[in-house]
């Protein structure tokens, strides 16, 4: 499985948080904290948008790196990805990611 996907079967090149990294683009990364910030109802600012990839080395979203249940629960469960643990197809705690995006639960059925 390529790297650039996120325990939850999520494709990190598409994010605005890796994209402006990758990029050092500012304006994406002032875009990306104001839609995050109306879209969690949280005070989110231009200098939290750096992220490298869910299952990269390096730097995350503050949200990425220890807030996410999913990522937290894959670290623990010492899985590659959701994909990988047996429990996914009833996980309550990726179930919600899975029902808004096929294509995630595609990339993870592989």
């Amino acid at each position: 499985m390529r790297k650039m996907i996120a325990y939850c079967g999520l494709d990190c090149e598409k994010c605005d948080a890796y994209l402006a990294t990758l990029r050092d683009d500012q304006a994406l990364r002032e875009k990306t904290a104001k839609a995050w910030s109306e879209l969690n109802h949280a005070p989110i600012l231009p200098e939290h948008i750096n992220c490298q990839g869910c299952r990269a080395e390096g730097i995350k979203t503050v949200f990425c790196d220890s807030l996410c249940v999913i990522r937290q629960c894959a670290l623990k469960q010492g899985v590659e990805t959701c994909g990988d643990c047996p429990d996914m197809e009833q996980c309550q705690t990726v179930g919600t990611v899975l029902a808004n995006n096929p294509e995630a639960l595609r990339t993870l059925k592989g």
